[in-house]
């Protein structure tokens, strides 16, 4: 094969695997391998300085592995992706150039406009036309329909045609508060930083957040003893805990492995199996397993799947026309007096990462019942946590949190009050504010806010039927006058970063 006849393989930084569906198949000889690092897309955003440092060390890794290799690489830093592959397909005379369709609708509407030809994405276990085809068979698409479906045909955790040990669902074990016997949490062992970590930081832009300190993997062996590291230490008590937040411990067993399966570091079929063999061996109960898997096989792809089903349109989403800028508490500009909130911000400064319950439960709660933009905060949290990307971050922050597509892929917002919270966290026990109470100075803003949103959006949500109790508590209150003066304070402190 002529040097001018050799194809070019575009590999993109959240496909860091020689499993990749364009590499798959070929070899050194046969192919060269593109890696653009886009100027544009680093100053995009004010992205954490982990979440930025991980991807482009991560990129840069696998290059090097792949040159290796003997693979022939051209890591080009570009002012944008086009102009990357414009000047990669003039130095090498390229006549061909493939790619692995990426994650987000952008990059390929992107790939199409540069005539850039694709192979299908084989990082899921669910492809989007699966999905589709599976979504036209239902009334309703319920995550929990979605993943036993999954189990069935995948054949994980199954005994015969029956779940193992004899339940689809563990929740019932899996909801535990935070235990009160001071017990320790497994410590992630962290990865030194190599001469290409330090490279990386040197020509990053100044950004926001905790400099690495080699807790996220940059490399597929990185990730593989993370993947160890979990289920051998935190997988045995992941499940009962795996809603609980806790001020000073950040992740509790939660594995950390997010980020490498959206790198491409690691694929969720080996995820899956080395927890399912946990349990196989006796070394995982079957509650940990089953909630491990569930979020993977379950929810990820879940994710997944509704993404592609309803892009693009689906990022104009704001049902309640909410309007309200990020507060300044997130963003590390201004303090707090709730504890919950002061917890997740420090988290995720620190680390780059907060837990999904600290996310759904912390930050998304907060703007639901605030009226934060939907896309606002959707972008805000792509650009904060090191597992963000559009595919992950549209569906859940606005379908899940902030209902803003009006229930399409929730049955009812996820809305609560300090008591959800105090049940949940460690953190109000020595707040300023009382979770129990809904006005006056000292009031649970969480609490205050709730019973006003419910009241706000009464006409859109009274009639949904997962509501009627809720609204049958708000009929009955005394107070609900007093309750929208201090929500419209508490909005106004929190706008100003005051409260």
């Amino acid at each position: 094969m002529s040097e001018k006849a050799k194809p070019s393989v575009w590999v993109f930084g959240d496909q860091l695997n020689v499993n990749i569906e364009s590499l798959r198949g070929r070899s050194a000889e046969d192919c060269r391998v593109l890696f653009v690092e886009s100027e544009h897309k680093i100053l995009s955003k004010p992205w954490h300085t982990q979440r930025q440092h991980l991807i482009i060390s991560a990129m840069s890794h696998f290059a090097a592995e792949l040159v290796e290799a003997g693979y022939e690489v051209d890591y080009r830093r570009a002012s944008s992706y086009e102009e990357g592959l414009r000047r990669h397909c003039e130095d090498f005379s390229v006549g061909e150039v493939v790619a692995m369709a990426p994650a987000s609708w952008g990059g390929r509407k992107l790939l199409e406009r540069l005539g850039v030809a694709t192979v299908p994405n084989n990082q899921f276990l669910c492809g989007e036309d699966d999905f589709a085809a599976w979504s036209q068979t239902r009334k309703n698409m319920r995550m929990e329909d979605f993943y036993r479906w999954q189990r069935k045909r995948l054949d994980v955790l199954m005994d015969g045609t029956q779940p193992e040990g004899g339940r689809w669902n563990f929740d019932a074990e899996n909801r535990k508060p935070p235990p009160k016997d001071g017990r320790s949490w497994p410590a992630l062992r962290r990865f030194p930083l190599d001469q290409t970590d330090h490279a990386v930081l040197q020509r990053l832009p100044n950004s926001w957040g905790s400099e690495p300190d080699g807790t996220w993997p940059v490399t597929r062996s990185q990730a593989l003893e993370r993947l160890e590291e979990f289920v051998a230490e935190g997988l045995p008590e992941f499940g009962a805990f795996e809603d609980a937040m806790l001020k000073d411990e950040w992740k509790l067993s939660h594995s950390c492995l997010s980020s490498s399966m959206n790198l491409g570091l690691l694929h969720p079929s080996e995820v899956i199996a080395a927890v399912e063999n946990a349990y196989r061996n006796g070394t995982a109960p079957i509650n940990s397993v089953e909630g491990y898997i569930r979020q993977v096989l379950g929810w990820r792809e879940y994710v997944w799947g509704l993404y592609w089903m309803w892009m693009p349109g689906y990022l104009d989403s704001n049902f309640f026309e909410a309007n309200q800028p990020i507060p300044p508490v997130f963003l590390g500009e201004a303090e707090t007096d709730m504890v919950c909130v002061e917890t997740a911000v420090r988290h995720l400064q620190e680390t780059g990462y907060t837990h999904h319950i600290e996310r759904l439960m912390v930050f998304g709660n907060l703007a639901l019942t605030v009226g934060i933009e939907p896309q606002a905060m959707m972008d805000w949290m792509w650009s904060s946590f090191v597992d963000g990307a559009e595919w992950v971050m549209a569906p859940n922050v606005l379908g899940m949190a902030l209902y803003a597509d009006g229930g399409a892929m929730s049955s009812k917002p996820y809305a609560s009050g300090g008591a959800y919270l105090n049940r949940m966290s460690d953190s109000c026990r020595n707040c300023a504010f009382d979770p129990k109470k809904r006005v006056g100075d000292d009031a649970c803003p969480y609490t205050t806010l709730y019973w006003d949103f419910l009241d706000r959006h009464r006409d859109a949500l009274s009639s949904n039927h997962r509501l009627s109790l809720q609204y049958g508590n708000l009929s009955r209150l005394s107070d609900l006058e007093s309750i929208r003066v201090r929500a419209s304070e508490v909005r106004d402190r929190l706008r100003k970063g005051a409260l």
